[in-house]
């Protein structure tokens, strides 16, 4: 379904004051208006305490954040929504210094804001599945060390990367950190990313040949120079996916490089749609549940 084109005045206009992105949470969490979560009454009243609802049956109060992406913040609602804002518009994405500049808040806030972000970018697609003719490969991802070069290289962190052939452009794509390319990370990542009997295309490293059980594999020895006719868009996509963490955040650590994976793709994946994009991540964070950050 489409989305609307919405600009940065356009969202001043909609979501600029605290009521204004109240009500649109609202609307989400209760389309047709507040009901009670334990009695079901559809009539409750607002109490004192910031964003809460009392129901006047049963008296159960619950808060309009609870258990969505803005549980116990105490941020106001309008930085979160311009977080939002300005992390779906910034094509190369904002880093956690820049954001905090912008909405006013600390560092460590401003992170912690977009992992949230991330992690809803990421639960967002991975409920697509790739088809028709897919490129797999891996990469690896990290800073640059002394020593040796490519695979069994320290300091580096192996991907996996699935992304549709269309002929003369790339479809969607699909990411997934792992800590080695072996026959088991290879098979869950299928398994997690691509319905059955998909034709999929691949180079000739021996995990890989995991993917033809349950897909119609075709694995061939690639030279670099062959590269571009066997494997184009896969090897394309982790050119631009290096650029993108170097180029905004410097590089990332081994803990929070899928979260960074998950923005990677949430952009690639809707690039054709890029005015659209604010409002299409605003919808799938008030869609989204708490999320609970994990200390890597």
């Amino acid at each position: 379904m489409r989305a609307l084109e919405i600009n940065l005045l356009d969202w001043q206009k909609r979501y600029g004051t605290e009521e204004a992105c109240v009500q649109a949470l609202m609307q989400q969490r209760w389309p047709e208006g507040f009901r009670c979560q334990r009695c079901g009454h559809d009539h409750g009243y607002v109490i004192s305490t910031r964003y809460s609802w009392e129901c006047s049956k049963c008296h159960y109060q619950t808060s309009l954040t609870a258990g969505t992406l803005f549980h116990s913040t105490h941020l106001p609602l309008t930085k979160w929504f311009w977080a939002i804002y300005l992390t779906a518009s910034d094509k190369g994405g904002i880093s956690a210094v820049h954001l905090s500049k912008q909405i006013q808040v600390s560092w460590i806030t401003a992170y912690r804001i977009l992992r949230k972000i991330r992690m809803t970018m990421g639960h967002r697609d991975s409920i697509y599945r790739l088809h028709n003719l897919i490129e797999i490969d891996d990469a690896l991802v990290g800073g640059r060390r002394s020593g040796k070069r490519g695979r069994g290289a320290e300091g580096k962190i192996p991907v996996l990367v699935a992304i549709e052939n269309r002929g003369k452009c790339a479809g969607f794509i699909a990411m997934q950190q792992v800590s080695a390319v072996t026959h088991e990370t290879v098979a869950r990542f299928v398994q997690c990313h691509l319905p059955p009997s998909q034709w999929v295309r691949s180079d000739a490293l021996a995990s890989l040949t995991e993917i033809g059980k349950t897909q119609h594999h075709a694995a061939r020895v690639t030279p670099p120079d062959k590269v571009g006719k066997w494997l184009p868009w896969v090897h394309i996509a982790i050119g631009n996916l290096k650029a993108f963490l170097l180029g905004t955040y410097h590089g990332v650590s081994f803990g929070y490089l899928q979260e960074y994976l998950n923005e990677f793709c949430y952009r690639f994946n809707r690039r054709r749609w890029e005015a659209e994009l604010p409002l299409r991540l605003l919808n799938a964070c008030l869609m989204h549940t708490q999320i609970k950050l994990k200390i890597v």
